[in-house]
Protein backbone atom coordinates (compact mmCIF):
# COMPACT_ATOMS: atom_id res chain seq x y z
CA UNK A 1 0.00 0.00 0.00
CA UNK A 2 1.70 2.90 -1.16
CA UNK A 3 2.69 5.56 2.37
CA UNK A 4 1.45 9.22 2.01
CA UNK A 5 3.88 11.58 0.40
CA UNK A 6 3.05 14.45 2.61
CA UNK A 7 2.09 14.88 6.73
CA UNK A 8 -0.19 17.82 6.25
CA UNK A 9 -0.89 19.35 9.97
CA UNK A 10 -2.04 22.37 11.65
CA UNK A 11 -3.37 23.47 15.00
CA UNK A 12 -6.83 20.90 14.54
CA UNK A 13 -5.50 18.18 12.34
CA UNK A 14 -3.19 16.05 11.64
CA UNK A 15 -2.54 13.76 8.74
CA UNK A 16 -0.25 11.52 10.48
CA UNK A 17 -3.04 9.94 11.75
CA UNK A 18 -3.52 7.96 9.35
CA UNK A 19 -0.32 5.61 9.98
CA UNK A 20 -1.52 2.48 11.00
CA UNK A 21 -5.37 2.63 10.21
CA UNK A 22 -6.28 -0.76 9.25
CA UNK A 23 -8.68 -0.82 6.32
CA UNK A 24 -11.31 -3.20 5.41
CA UNK A 25 -12.40 -4.03 1.88
CA UNK A 26 -14.88 -1.76 0.39
CA UNK A 27 -14.08 1.62 3.30
CA UNK A 28 -15.08 4.90 1.72
CA UNK A 29 -12.77 7.80 2.45
CA UNK A 30 -14.37 11.35 1.95
CA UNK A 31 -11.51 13.91 0.90
CA UNK A 32 -12.47 17.22 0.64
CA UNK A 33 -11.72 21.02 1.38
CA UNK A 34 -13.62 22.79 3.68
CA UNK A 35 -17.43 23.60 3.28
CA UNK A 36 -16.92 22.06 -0.54
CA UNK A 37 -19.63 19.06 0.44
CA UNK A 38 -17.95 17.31 3.13
CA UNK A 39 -20.90 16.89 5.31
CA UNK A 40 -23.37 16.35 2.42
CA UNK A 41 -21.46 13.47 0.73
CA UNK A 42 -21.15 11.89 4.41
CA UNK A 43 -24.90 11.55 4.30
CA UNK A 44 -25.20 10.35 0.65
CA UNK A 45 -22.38 7.71 1.69
CA UNK A 46 -25.06 6.90 5.09
CA UNK A 47 -28.10 6.81 2.94
CA UNK A 48 -26.44 4.31 0.63
CA UNK A 49 -24.19 1.98 2.80
CA UNK A 50 -27.16 2.04 5.55
CA UNK A 51 -30.17 1.75 2.88
CA UNK A 52 -32.27 4.03 5.85
CA UNK A 53 -33.29 7.75 6.34
CA UNK A 54 -33.31 6.81 10.11
CA UNK A 55 -29.91 6.81 11.18
CA UNK A 56 -28.81 4.86 13.90
CA UNK A 57 -26.62 7.18 14.95
CA UNK A 58 -25.42 11.40 14.91
CA UNK A 59 -23.88 11.43 11.43
CA UNK A 60 -20.41 12.41 12.72
CA UNK A 61 -20.14 9.37 14.91
CA UNK A 62 -20.89 7.21 12.09
CA UNK A 63 -18.65 8.82 10.12
CA UNK A 64 -15.67 10.14 12.51
CA UNK A 65 -13.01 12.68 11.13
CA UNK A 66 -9.77 10.91 11.42
CA UNK A 67 -7.48 13.15 11.52
CA UNK A 68 -9.15 16.12 13.80
CA UNK A 69 -7.06 16.35 16.78
CA UNK A 70 -10.29 17.45 19.07
CA UNK A 71 -10.40 13.69 19.81
CA UNK A 72 -7.84 10.83 20.58
CA UNK A 73 -6.43 9.21 17.75
CA UNK A 74 -6.89 5.61 19.37
CA UNK A 75 -10.81 6.95 20.54
CA UNK A 76 -10.94 7.16 16.67
CA UNK A 77 -9.85 3.97 15.77
CA UNK A 78 -11.70 1.92 18.36
CA UNK A 79 -15.23 3.53 17.17
CA UNK A 80 -14.16 2.28 13.35
CA UNK A 81 -12.82 -0.74 14.55
CA UNK A 82 -15.92 -1.20 16.20
CA UNK A 83 -18.33 -0.49 13.47
CA UNK A 84 -20.21 -3.36 11.80
CA UNK A 85 -21.72 -1.65 8.35
CA UNK A 86 -19.54 -0.58 5.58
CA UNK A 87 -17.20 2.43 6.49
CA UNK A 88 -17.31 5.97 5.71
CA UNK A 89 -14.11 8.18 7.03
CA UNK A 90 -14.34 12.08 6.62
CA UNK A 91 -11.07 13.78 5.76
CA UNK A 92 -10.04 17.26 5.08
CA UNK A 93 -6.30 15.50 3.49
CA UNK A 94 -5.58 15.68 -0.35
CA UNK A 95 -4.80 12.44 -1.41
CA UNK A 96 -1.12 12.42 -0.99
CA UNK A 97 -1.85 12.84 2.39
CA UNK A 98 -3.87 9.40 3.07
CA UNK A 99 -2.25 5.96 2.70
CA UNK A 100 -4.09 4.81 -0.80
CA UNK A 101 -5.20 1.17 -0.80
CA UNK A 102 -6.77 -0.64 -3.63
CA UNK A 103 -9.56 -2.14 -1.36
CA UNK A 104 -10.54 1.73 -0.46
CA UNK A 105 -12.61 3.59 -2.35
CA UNK A 106 -11.94 7.45 -2.25
CA UNK A 107 -14.15 10.39 -3.24
CA UNK A 108 -13.44 14.07 -3.55
CA UNK A 109 -16.00 16.60 -4.32
CA UNK A 110 -15.05 19.80 -5.69
CA UNK A 111 -16.81 22.85 -5.21
CA UNK A 112 -16.39 26.49 -7.01
CA UNK A 113 -13.56 28.40 -5.01
CA UNK A 114 -15.33 31.27 -4.73
CA UNK A 115 -18.39 29.74 -3.45
CA UNK A 116 -16.55 27.75 -0.97
CA UNK A 117 -14.52 30.71 0.27
CA UNK A 118 -17.83 32.15 1.05
CA UNK A 119 -19.17 29.20 3.27
CA UNK A 120 -15.67 29.38 4.99
CA UNK A 121 -16.08 32.94 5.79
CA UNK A 122 -19.52 32.24 7.36
CA UNK A 123 -18.08 29.23 9.27
CA UNK A 124 -15.50 31.42 10.49
CA UNK A 125 -17.92 33.15 12.48
CA UNK A 126 -19.72 30.43 13.72
CA UNK A 127 -17.21 28.35 15.34
CA UNK A 128 -16.74 28.51 19.29
CA UNK A 129 -12.72 29.44 19.30
CA UNK A 130 -12.34 28.85 23.19
CA UNK A 131 -13.92 25.45 23.08
CA UNK A 132 -11.76 24.25 19.98
CA UNK A 133 -8.89 25.97 21.43
CA UNK A 134 -9.66 23.75 24.49
CA UNK A 135 -9.77 20.47 22.84
CA UNK A 136 -6.76 20.78 20.52
CA UNK A 137 -4.43 22.31 23.41
CA UNK A 138 -3.76 25.16 21.88
CA UNK A 139 -3.71 28.63 23.56
CA UNK A 140 -7.24 30.30 24.47
CA UNK A 141 -7.96 33.56 21.65
CA UNK A 142 -6.39 36.54 24.07
CA UNK A 143 -7.97 39.99 23.86
CA UNK A 144 -11.92 40.92 22.99
CA UNK A 145 -12.87 39.68 19.49
CA UNK A 146 -12.00 41.75 16.24
CA UNK A 147 -14.81 42.49 13.89
CA UNK A 148 -15.51 41.18 10.95
CA UNK A 149 -14.31 42.50 7.91
CA UNK A 150 -17.24 42.55 5.01
CA UNK A 151 -17.46 39.32 3.50
CA UNK A 152 -17.08 41.41 -0.46
CA UNK A 153 -13.76 42.57 1.26
CA UNK A 154 -12.38 39.55 2.87
CA UNK A 155 -13.42 37.17 -0.30
CA UNK A 156 -11.01 39.51 -2.38
CA UNK A 157 -8.54 39.02 0.13
CA UNK A 158 -8.35 35.82 0.09
CA UNK A 159 -8.51 35.46 -3.77
CA UNK A 160 -5.35 37.69 -4.03
CA UNK A 161 -3.47 35.76 -0.51
CA UNK A 162 -0.27 34.76 -1.15
CA UNK A 163 0.32 31.29 0.69
CA UNK A 164 2.33 27.68 1.33
CA UNK A 165 -0.58 25.58 -0.15
CA UNK A 166 0.28 22.24 1.83
CA UNK A 167 0.41 24.61 5.05
CA UNK A 168 -2.77 26.84 4.12
CA UNK A 169 -4.70 24.22 2.78
CA UNK A 170 -8.35 26.66 3.12
CA UNK A 171 -6.64 29.16 1.19
CA UNK A 172 -6.92 29.43 -2.98
CA UNK A 173 -3.56 28.42 -3.61
CA UNK A 174 -4.39 25.26 -0.99
CA UNK A 175 -7.90 24.26 -2.61
CA UNK A 176 -6.15 24.06 -6.06
CA UNK A 177 -3.65 21.83 -4.71
CA UNK A 178 -6.03 19.60 -2.92
CA UNK A 179 -7.79 19.35 -6.43
CA UNK A 180 -4.63 19.11 -8.89
CA UNK A 181 -3.91 16.12 -6.21
CA UNK A 182 -7.55 14.73 -6.99
CA UNK A 183 -7.63 15.28 -11.11
CA UNK A 184 -4.40 13.49 -11.73
CA UNK A 185 -6.15 10.60 -10.22
CA UNK A 186 -9.43 10.64 -11.35
CA UNK A 187 -8.85 7.61 -13.82
CA UNK A 188 -7.84 5.86 -11.09
CA UNK A 189 -10.62 2.69 -10.55
CA UNK A 190 -10.94 3.48 -6.97
CA UNK A 191 -11.10 7.20 -7.07
CA UNK A 192 -14.05 9.19 -7.86
CA UNK A 193 -14.25 12.94 -8.58
CA UNK A 194 -17.68 14.78 -7.59
CA UNK A 195 -18.63 18.28 -8.59
CA UNK A 196 -20.89 19.64 -6.28
CA UNK A 197 -23.14 21.48 -8.71
CA UNK A 198 -23.94 18.40 -9.70
CA UNK A 199 -25.64 17.47 -6.35
CA UNK A 200 -27.28 21.09 -6.53
CA UNK A 201 -28.87 19.83 -10.17
CA UNK A 202 -29.83 16.22 -9.77
CA UNK A 203 -28.75 14.48 -6.44
CA UNK A 204 -30.37 11.11 -7.49
CA UNK A 205 -28.33 11.13 -10.39
CA UNK A 206 -24.66 11.26 -8.33
CA UNK A 207 -26.49 9.36 -6.00
CA UNK A 208 -27.32 6.64 -8.42
CA UNK A 209 -23.61 7.18 -9.96
CA UNK A 210 -21.93 6.86 -6.63
CA UNK A 211 -23.82 3.79 -5.71
CA UNK A 212 -23.14 1.92 -9.38
CA UNK A 213 -19.25 2.71 -8.83
CA UNK A 214 -19.32 1.14 -4.84
CA UNK A 215 -21.68 -1.75 -5.65
CA UNK A 216 -24.23 -0.90 -3.49
CA UNK A 217 -27.81 -0.50 -3.85
CA UNK A 218 -29.42 2.36 -5.80
CA UNK A 219 -31.23 4.56 -3.30
CA UNK A 220 -34.98 5.34 -3.89
CA UNK A 221 -36.71 8.36 -3.37
CA UNK A 222 -37.24 8.61 0.16
CA UNK A 223 -33.43 8.04 0.36
CA UNK A 224 -32.52 11.20 -2.29
CA UNK A 225 -35.02 13.21 -0.13
CA UNK A 226 -33.40 12.69 2.77
CA UNK A 227 -30.11 13.78 1.62
CA UNK A 228 -31.70 17.46 0.21
CA UNK A 229 -30.22 20.60 2.04
CA UNK A 230 -33.27 21.47 3.10
CA UNK A 231 -34.32 18.04 4.85
CA UNK A 232 -30.33 17.73 6.30
CA UNK A 233 -30.66 21.61 7.17
CA UNK A 234 -33.72 20.43 9.67
CA UNK A 235 -32.17 17.71 10.87
CA UNK A 236 -29.05 19.68 11.84
CA UNK A 237 -28.65 18.45 15.22
CA UNK A 238 -28.21 15.18 14.22
CA UNK A 239 -26.32 15.85 11.35
CA UNK A 240 -23.96 19.09 11.82
CA UNK A 241 -20.27 17.89 12.20
CA UNK A 242 -20.24 18.54 16.27
CA UNK A 243 -20.84 16.49 19.64
CA UNK A 244 -17.88 18.84 21.28
CA UNK A 245 -20.12 21.85 21.31
CA UNK A 246 -17.76 23.73 18.54
CA UNK A 247 -20.56 25.11 16.39
CA UNK A 248 -22.34 28.15 18.09
CA UNK A 249 -25.43 26.97 15.93
CA UNK A 250 -25.65 23.84 14.49
CA UNK A 251 -28.75 25.37 12.00
CA UNK A 252 -26.68 27.65 10.52
CA UNK A 253 -23.62 25.23 9.84
CA UNK A 254 -26.19 24.69 6.69
CA UNK A 255 -26.63 28.06 5.87
CA UNK A 256 -27.53 27.96 2.19
CA UNK A 257 -25.88 25.45 -0.05
CA UNK A 258 -26.57 26.92 -3.30
CA UNK A 259 -23.93 27.99 -6.19
CA UNK A 260 -22.79 30.94 -7.65
CA UNK A 261 -23.04 33.31 -4.33
CA UNK A 262 -19.04 34.10 -4.27
CA UNK A 263 -18.95 35.29 -8.09
CA UNK A 264 -21.80 37.71 -7.37
CA UNK A 265 -19.59 39.44 -4.70
CA UNK A 266 -17.02 39.85 -6.81
CA UNK A 267 -16.98 43.18 -9.75
CA UNK A 268 -15.33 42.31 -13.07
CA UNK A 269 -12.27 43.63 -12.21
CA UNK A 270 -12.16 41.65 -9.49
CA UNK A 271 -13.47 38.37 -11.15
CA UNK A 272 -11.07 38.50 -13.86
CA UNK A 273 -8.54 38.87 -11.29
CA UNK A 274 -9.46 35.38 -9.77
CA UNK A 275 -9.43 33.93 -12.70
CA UNK A 276 -6.24 35.35 -13.84
CA UNK A 277 -4.94 33.56 -10.17
CA UNK A 278 -6.40 30.19 -10.93
CA UNK A 279 -4.91 30.09 -14.16
CA UNK A 280 -1.85 29.64 -12.76
CA UNK A 281 -2.68 27.17 -10.53
CA UNK A 282 -4.01 24.84 -12.45
CA UNK A 283 -4.68 23.26 -15.73
CA UNK A 284 -7.19 24.34 -18.07
CA UNK A 285 -9.20 20.90 -18.79
CA UNK A 286 -9.48 21.22 -14.66
CA UNK A 287 -10.89 24.79 -14.29
CA UNK A 288 -13.19 23.90 -17.05
CA UNK A 289 -14.55 21.24 -15.47
CA UNK A 290 -14.56 22.93 -11.88
CA UNK A 291 -16.07 26.21 -13.79
CA UNK A 292 -18.75 25.01 -15.66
Amino acid sequence: MPAPTHRYRSDDEDSGRWAGFPFRDGDIVISTRSKSGTTWMQMICALLVLGTAELPAPLNVLSPWLDWLAEPRDVVFDKLAAQSHRRFIKTHTPLDGVPLDPRVHYVVVARHPLDMAVSLYHQAGNLDRVRLAELTGQPAPAGPTQERVPVEQWLRSWVEQEADPRAELDSLPGVMLHLNDAWARRREPNVELVHYDDLVTDLGAEMRRLADRWDLPRPGPELVEAATFGRMRERADRLAPDTLGVLRDRRAFFRQGGSGQGRALLNAEAHARYEQRVAALAPPDLLTWLHR
